[in-house]
């Protein structure tokens, strides 16, 4: 059962790794940063590729020491995370259980893919000036090989998916934001940050049965129990 569960996990973790990294690769080599296409025509469902360098959904995390702090922790957690995958599959925790938690950890896995590397094999890439001392753009189309844009460590993180389903504005009475656009749904996001929401928001809503590990299997060999031969002499 361990060894299952486990390789299941794995095969999830690879094929999430697999999806995430071909399209961020796809995306930042075929388009210019900035550019948007509606998915068969859709207007609420885009490709918006875009770059940031912090947290997942586009958000950031301070300035350059902030980023670097963010992707060591990220380092951290992932290897932190291989060590808890072992355990639960272990300690015989459900296959829902263990589905969850490898999203989660494939989807941190991408994003750090990006943060760590990206910078070394890409020519192009939002990077920090300090003389600006902001993160800035680029132009045109990026290419894979040759300088890297940044240092191990510095590289952004690739975003693409864009799924603009409500446009409207808040009511004039609502407070502080009252009469300001409202946008379901704002972020741009990728693979990897769609695994891990999936993973987190399945554990809250399926918590109570995820976290019942496995009950152990009964003696196949028709053995009574002591507890059965109790049951069976006070009958």
């Amino acid at each position: 059962m361990k060894a299952g569960k486990l390789s299941t996990a794995i095969g999830i973790i690879l094929l999430v790794l697999l999806v995430d990294q071909v399209v961020k690769i796809y995306i930042k080599t075929h388009y210019p940063i900035g550019e948007v296409t509606r998915i068969f025509g859709m207007d609420w469902a885009r490709l918006h590729f875009i770059e940031n360098s912090g947290m997942a959904w586009g958000w950031k995390f301070g300035n350059e020491a902030g980023k670097v702090t963010l992707t060591l922790f990220r380092l951290a957690a992932v290897i932190f995370g291989s060590f808890l995958l072992v355990r639960f599959a272990r300690e015989k925790y459900t296959r829902g259980f263990m589905v969850c938690v490898a999203l989660i950890y494939a989807g941190a896995l991408g994003n750090l893919i990006d943060s760590m590397f990206y910078g070394m094999i890409f020519d192009k890439g939002l990077h920090f000036d300090p003389a600006f001392g902001d993160y800035i753009g680029y132009e045109g189309i990026a290419k894979m090989g040759g300088k890297g844009y940044a240092s191990f460590l510095h590289g952004s993180v690739v975003d693409m998916l864009y799924f603009p389903m409500v446009k409207t504005h808040y009511p004039s009475w609502f407070p502080w934001v009252g009469g300001q656009p409202f946008e379901f749904f704002a972020p741009i996001f990728n693979i990897a940050d769609m695994a891990i929401s999936t993973g987190v928001i399945t554990l809250l809503v399926f918590q109570k049965k995820f976290y019942k590990k496995a009950a152990p299997a009964g003696p196949s060999d028709g053995t009574v129990t002591g507890s059965q031969t109790s049951s069976a002499e006070r009958s």
